[in-house]
């Protein structure tokens, strides 16, 4: 093949890679031990017609014009802003919980349980709301999606939720929210189109023959890349259960409801698909998918979802990355390479940015590209 880039691993950040780099004239072979592209942006039908998000939903959403140009380029997208809820008391309650919410059960004249600056996650949860607020919603489900005291964690964990002052019940309120119409297995497919793809080839077995890689870009696990010889970096999964409901039109009133008590059992949320499906489309199936979600730590680097959010966990990590470091023609990033949790869109920005320094003076003309190809 001559001189190339070598990308393991068809995930998102492997695969924005991937088609920067062809984009601008760039050779390049991307392998993945799984037998399907994008990594667990993937979905698949049930039966019935509905579209299950195989590793769990992902829910696309930019401010970024650019980006947003650049998604379109594999898919048309439906909109869907997600509203989630949380199953408290008996009753569906919104999440992130409300003002409104905090001042009808706790009173007019609420304060947040801390004060100061947090120093994990606990603190740093407390410090937005009251502590019978905090363990109804927060506390129980962090302890079953982390399998530690909510204490132990980091307190940029708290980053991803607030408490709403509005009526705004999206989740996120960015300006471009929504789903690929054909799916997220046809737009991984679609963004790698035109790029040499070997399936069910597990590098770390064979790396001799990829010796001539002019650069590789790796993008599993960096513990695992070194063969875990400083210590096992540790991860959460989901055990995910599905239940078609056949003369059910819709189980739940959103399409994702968080289960933050342990005596409604032992899964995080709930899932319905159908609203997460075109709604036109979702009125003709008969019957209903709920899955639930089970968080649980794996051992197969194959299965890891999220990086482990404490200070033990950051500081092996650190070492790993120096070491990294210090290789010359390999990069190790995306969510496992680099340790840190990135939603959709901070996954494609963080990948244009990685493409750009490693193409250099080509990189101007990969944002052009970019824009150009928007109707497809």
């Amino acid at each position: 093949m001559g001189s190339y880039h070598l990308i393991v691993g068809s995930g998102l950040t492997g695969a924005v890679i991937a088609r920067q780099l062809v984009d601008v004239g760039e050779r390049v072979l991307v392998v993945d031990r799984r037998s399907h592209v994008g990594g667990n942006v993937h979905d698949h039908f049930h039966p019935s017609g509905i579209r299950i998000h195989t590793y769990g939903p992902h829910y696309f959403r930019t401010n970024d014009e650019g980006l947003w140009a650049f998604v379109r380029r594999f898919s048309v997208f439906y909109k869907y802003e997600p509203e989630l809820k949380s199953f408290v008391d008996g009753g569906f309650e919104n999440w992130p919980v409300t003002t409104s919410y905090i001042r009808r059960t706790i009173g007019e004249q609420w304060e947040p349980a801390f004060k100061g600056k947090p120093s994990n996650f606990e603190e740093a949860s407390l410090s937005m709301m009251p502590l019978a607020i905090y363990e109804k919603f927060v506390k129980s489900y962090t302890q079953k999606q982390w399998g530690v005291p909510p204490r132990t964690l980091s307190a940029d964990l708290a980053k991803r939720f607030d408490v709403r002052a509005d009526n705004d019940l999206r989740l996120v309120k960015h300006k471009h929210q929504g789903i690929p119409e054909n799916g997220y297995a046809e737009f991984m497919r679609r963004m790698l189109e035109g790029v040499p793809v070997l399936l069910n080839c597990d590098y770390l077995k064979c790396r001799e023959e990829f010796k001539l890689a002019q650069k590789t870009i790796f993008t599993g696990p960096i513990d695992e890349y070194f063969g875990f010889d400083l210590g096992r970096l540790k991860y959460r999964s989901q055990r995910r259960e599905h239940e078609y409901l056949p003369n059910v039109g819709f189980a739940q009133p959103c399409g994702q409801v968080n289960n933050p008590d342990p005596a409604n059992g032992p899964h995080i949320r709930t899932l319905e698909w159908k609203h997460m499906m075109p709604c036109d489309y979702a009125k003709q199936i008969r019957g209903t998918v709920i899955s639930r979600e089970m968080t649980i730590t794996q051992d197969n680097p194959n299965d890891y979802e999220y990086p482990f959010p404490d200070e033990t966990n950051a500081r092996l990590y650190q070492r790993y990355r120096e070491r990294a470091d210090l290789i010359p023609n390999l990069l190790i990033c995306g969510r496992l390479g680099e340790y840190r949790y990135y939603d959709m869109d901070q996954a494609i920005a963080r990948s244009m940015l990685l493409a750009r320094r490693i193409t250099g003076s080509k990189s101007g003309n990969a944002g052009k590209i970019n824009r150009q190809n928007t109707s497809k």
